[in-house]
């Protein structure tokens, strides 16, 4: 895992808005809200802070969270920190630290959810430009002691 891994739990505060490269690559983002609470210890009182993120996720996580997800679900996200920066028309220099998600799972805390698995997707098929389905070898599910037709969890 690299240096920089982090895990966030908390509230998409914007519906994922699934964008293509020029490349055809999928990427969708969301923000995140993570809310922070602790008893002060003087006053006894409840407070609670709340910093929000920008999470990326590309190629079939971004197309399946912007199927799954929408503003207010709680989720968990795995993933990098990086900065990027870039100049604006009147010559500002910008930059913004966003999370780069290797997963992005819904919170179970405190509600259910129902996995559906999608086809796993494997080189792009040359005559249609469109991902082909691959299918499972026949020593995969002999060895992983399930059959074809069940899931392995």
């Amino acid at each position: 895992m690299p240096d920089n891994s982090i895990v966030l739990v908390g509230n998409i505060t914007r519906d994922p808005e699934l964008r293509f490269t020029p490349t055809g690559q999928a990427t969708a983002s969301f923000g995140l809200a993570v809310n922070r609470r602790w008893q002060n210890r003087q006053t006894q009182e409840w407070e609670e802070a709340t910093s929000f993120f920008d999470v990326v996720c590309w190629r079939e996580m971004a197309e399946n969270v912007s199927e799954s997800l929408v503003r207010g679900t709680r989720v968990v996200v795995t993933g990098r920190l990086e900065q990027r920066s870039w100049e604006t028309p009147e010559g500002d220099r910008r930059s913004r630290i966003e999370i780069i998600a290797d997963e992005v799972g819904p919170s179970l805390r405190w509600a259910t959810a129902q996995v559906t698995k999608n086809d796993r997707r494997g080189p792009v098929d040359a005559a249609r430009g469109a991902p082909r389905a691959v299918p499972p070898s026949p020593t995969a599910a002999s060895d992983s002691g399930y059959g074809f037709d069940e899931e392995p969890f």
